[in-house]
């Protein structure tokens, strides 16, 4: 009998008892108040809804699940409390179709070279999946390329695809940019990650080369967190959007190698890979047979179903047809039913506090400053929660899509991801320093507040190309990225290394990731969420539309979508 039910019977069993003693009833319990929150931006309030989201009540707020239902519908009331309007049509919601996929975890991957076989098990050696939406996907005898790191970048002069022809094969890859584990600041960008490094890419840019499946082979450094990141955020359920509606080609299969299994499948060949490494950053790197085939069996649940992105707006006063928007991701991780994580570790359930309660908090709240301004916004202003972030920011994908406000009359995008919650610094970071003008307006605005700006201190982590202002950015909106410092007044800039460095450790894509009012410091966090919300306030009272910095690659999109306009 489930422990919920048998608490019930027996106390039923009381309170029938107590009647038949004529025993006076119990006074009855009062619900606790509702918070009563207030306008403009405050840390009680913030902490309110943070909790919230971030409740075991949630469930980690999975897409497609019962905890997306309450999110969702939170969001919604919360964004009519403060005055918003529905922002796509007269609804609240985007409908988002998804697919789910759970991969089988007893599925192995079982490598052959010359008569020798070996088996790697789902979670301990590999992770592995399908983008094809369908239910078995067989994969026999593979031939295994290492494809240096799978990049084909012709404006670098580079292509570790040349010369083969890939249908059927399985391509091996390390993470990041050519260049970064070596350290050799003279390729690509140096230590600072861009779009080639991330795995997206990569696999996106396999599947385009015809080939199979590909892996990525793991490492901690170059991927900026380590396997058992993997192997949670790829152990349950994966989200698409569906591949029917896809005009880009998917693999059959792709997924990553811990560095052990890896190591081992590069001596089979003869090959040791710290050198590879290092031969994969050469110009001129050739593609190199690894003499091993790959089999695979993978059975995978498929369902069809839809997401939704909430989408509130605050209508401008004087052109309403042109909008600022800030946006969230609501999604994170669910629940892992069956997994145990020690007598410190806490439940199944992902919370996702930091990630990212914080940012729908910090939406909510800069929109209850919004609605309350005086003079009100000139422009409109769109308060978007998207979902499915944490599975290739598909949410934000789909709205660019599918806009409710046309690309060309959005000034400027703010996007909230994880916000800091480690008290007040010195100076702020802003992921991707150096790429639009937005960076122009928040500049004062930090001066004002004694603050400096400056780039994320991992530039080779690609966290520019990890949050949902990214698909803004490759269709040509001005987006910015910013929140949190590494100077904290309290400790200075060891602290905040040690801060950031133990929440990426210990609690990042973690049951651990939970609302600690014990130890976390709003202080910080309302500074940032006053200059973010002063840069909107700045774009939606004026006239001005911001423009990438020349030389980003991203202004050659803009400027095509504003030809014809004039921009200040």
């Amino acid at each position: 009998m489930p422990r919920k039910i048998l608490l019930c019977l027996l106390a039923s069993a009381a309170l029938v008892a107590c009647r038949q003693e004529t025993a006076p009833a119990p006074a009855p319990v009062q619900a606790p108040p509702a918070h009563a929150f207030s306008s403009g931006i405050d840390a009680a309030d913030f902490a309110e809804l943070v909790k919230t989201l971030a409740s075991d009540e949630f469930e980690g707020r999975a897409p497609g699940s019962h905890g997306e239902e309450l999110t969702v519908a939170y969001i919604r009331d919360q964004m009519q409390r403060i005055g918003l309007q529905p922002g796509n049509g007269d609804s609240w919601f985007q409908d988002v179709p998804m697919t789910e996929t759970i991969a089988d975890p007893s599925t192995v991957l079982t490598l052959r070279h010359g008569d020798a076989s070996r088996a790697l098990g789902f979670g301990s050696d590999m992770v592995i999946g399908t983008r094809s939406g369908q239910p078995e996907v067989k994969i026999d005898a593979s031939e295994m390329v290492f494809v240096g790191y799978g990049v084909d970048a012709p404006e670098q002069d580079w292509n570790d695809y040349a010369g083969q022809d890939w249908k059927g094969k399985t391509v091996v890859m390390f993470v990041n940019d050519p260049g970064f584990h070596v350290d050799d600041a003279r390729l690509f960008e140096g230590k600072r990650m861009t779009y080639y490094g991330r795995w997206t890419y990569k696999f996106e840019e396999a599947a385009r080369k015809g080939a199979s499946a590909a892996l990525i082979v793991h490492d901690t450094a170059g991927a900026s967190y380590g396997w058992d990141v993997v192997r949670s955020s790829w152990g349950g359920a994966q989200y698409d959007l569906p591949a029917a509606g896809d005009k880009e080609p998917r693999l059959q299969a792709q997924g990553w190698l811990n560095a052990e299994a890896a190591r081992q499948l590069f001596a089979d060949a003869g090959l040791d890979l710290g050198k590879a490494y290092r031969d994969a950053s050469k110009r001129g790197f050739k593609p190199v047979p690894l003499r091993t085939t790959l089999s695979l069996d993978l059975k995978s649940s498929i369902t069809e179903k839809k997401s939704r992105n909430v989408v509130g707006v605050l209508p401008g006063s004087k052109r309403a047809d042109e909008a600022v928007l800030y946006m969230a991701h609501w999604d994170h991780l669910g629940r892992h039913e069956g997994e145990s994580h020690g007598a410190d570790g806490g439940d199944d359930i992902y919370n996702g506090a930091v990630d990212n309660a914080t940012g729908v908090a910090g939406i909510l709240e800069i929109a209850d400053a919004m609605a309350h301004q005086q003079p009100a916004p000139e422009r409109s202003v769109v308060f978007l929660a998207v979902t499915l972030e944490e599975s290739g920011l598909l949410g934000s994908q789909y709205y660019v899509n599918h806009p409710t406000f046309p690309l060309d009359k959005i000034a400027g995008v703010i996007n909230i991801d994880a916000m800091s919650v480690s008290g007040r610094t010195r100076d702020m970071t802003v992921t991707g320093y150096g790429s639009s003008e937005l960076e122009d307006i928040l500049k004062p605005l930090a001066a004002e507040q004694g603050r400096s700006l400056h780039a994320e201190s991992s530039v080779q982590s690609g966290f520019y190309f990890r949050s949902d202002h990214f698909n803004f950015a490759k269709a040509g909106v001005p987006a910015l990225y910013a929140g949190g410092g590494q100077d904290l007044l309290e400790g200075g800039i060891e602290a905040g290394r040690k801060a950031a460095e133990a929440y990426g450790r210990d609690r990042y894509h973690s049951p651990r990731d939970e609302y600690d009012p014990a130890t976390w410091k709003l202080d910080g966090t309302m500074e940032d969420l006053e200059l973010l919300y002063g840069v909107g306030r700045e774009l939606a009272g004026g006239e001005s539309w911001p423009n990438w910095y020349q030389g980003n690659p991203f202004k050659a999109n803009r400027d095509r979508m504003m030809e014809g306009r004039r921009t200040d």
